[in-house]
């Protein structure tokens, strides 16, 4: 099967069709059975058309690659700010979460660290609000 954009010489519109095989078209035309869906008007021409390539595998991995590279950026740029403005407690964030939203005396800080999903799980239904980020260690490319 081959796709052709039509042209109508009459209304000058535009459609596309499918035929078996350029012979094919060139049949149908010849017989005048080829018309513009518009008009009518058998005076139809094929016009330029660019061919529809699949893309590569290999730049489909390129994007890929790209977009992966563009990702691991903002989430460094992320965690720069992460870094700067808030308190890495380790492997403590769960104790010092809780104790933040239950020891209304102890100064509200920024905090980030190390916990399970089970963890977090369990600090937000007991309203203490958290969010998880994917961490990039530096020495990842």
């Amino acid at each position: 099967m081959i796709k052709y954009n039509l042209e109508c010489n009459n209304c000058k519109k535009s459609f596309d069709s499918w035929f078996s095989s350029s012979k094919e078209f060139e049949k149908i035309k010849k017989l005048n059975l080829l018309n513009c869906s518009n008009c009518y008007s058998s005076n139809v021409v094929k016009s330029l058309m660019a061919p529809n390539l699949l893309k590569t595998k290999k730049n489909k991995d390129k994007n890929e690659e790209l977009k992966i590279k563009n990702l691991k950026k903002k989430l460094k740029e992320y965690q720069k700010i992460v870094k700067e403005n808030f308190e890495y407690v380790g492997d403590n964030f769960t104790y010092e979460a809780r104790s933040m939203h239950y020891n209304k005396k102890k100064i509200k800080k920024s905090i980030y660290g190390n916990a399970s999903l089970e963890d977090i799980k369990d600090l937000n239904e007991e309203g203490i609000e958290t969010e998880t980020i994917p961490w990039l260690n530096d020495r990842e490319n």
